[in-house]
C-alpha cells in the first residue's frame, strides 16, 4: 500500500507544472523549452513598459498578425497595427492592463505552446524559427 502510494504521488508531482522560483528559475524554464530566455525575458519587460505608458504603437509592434483577440463573450479579428491601435482599449482593457502589471517575471506560466500572464489575459511565443517572440493571443 505504501509503495502505491509514493508511485501515486511521483505520477502527481512529474505530471504536475513546474512554477519557477525566481527569475534564475524561469531563465532556465525557458532555456529548457525555447533555447533561450533572454528573448522572452527582453520582451515581457518591454511588453509591461509599454503597457504601463499605454503606448499603443510599441504594443502593436509586439503582435504577431493577424490574431484573434476574445473581448467578452466576441472572438475579434485583428489584422494588422493599424486595426490594433484603432481597437486599442477594447483590446487592452482594464482587466489585461492589471494581469499585466501585476505580473512578475520569475512567476510566468511556460509551456510548449508559449508564455502565459495572468489568468491567460496575455500569450506570447516565439514565432517562425522561434528567435522573435511575439504576443499570440490576448483575452479579456
Amino acid at each position: 500500500m505504501k509503495r502505491l502510494l509514493v508511485a501515486a504521488l511521483a505520477v502527481l508531482l512529474l505530471s504536475s507544472p513546474v512554477f519557477a522560483q525566481s527569475a534564475a528559475d524561469m531563465n532556465k524554464s525557458f532555456d529548457q523549452l525555447f533555447g533561450a530566455h533572454k528573448p522572452y525575458a527582453e520582451f515581457f519587460a518591454k511588453l509591461q513598459a509599454a503597457i504601463a505608458a499605454g503606448d499603443k504603437a510599441t504594443v502593436a509592434g509586439l503582435v504577431d498578425y493577424p490574431f484573434q483577440a476574445r473581448i467578452g463573450d466576441k472572438a475579434i479579428k485583428v489584422r494588422d497595427a493599424a486595426h490594433f491601435i484603432a481597437d486599442y482599449d477594447r483590446v487592452i482593457t482594464a482587466k489585461v492592463k492589471a494581469a499585466v502589471a501585476k505580473q512578475t517575471y520569475a512567476t510566468l506560466f511556460a509551456n510548449w505552446q508559449g508564455v502565459m500572464i495572468g489568468d491567460g489575459e496575455i500569450w506570447f511565443s516565439g514565432i517562425g524559427d522561434g528567435k522573435q517572440v511575439k504576443i499570440i493571443a490576448i483575452n479579456d
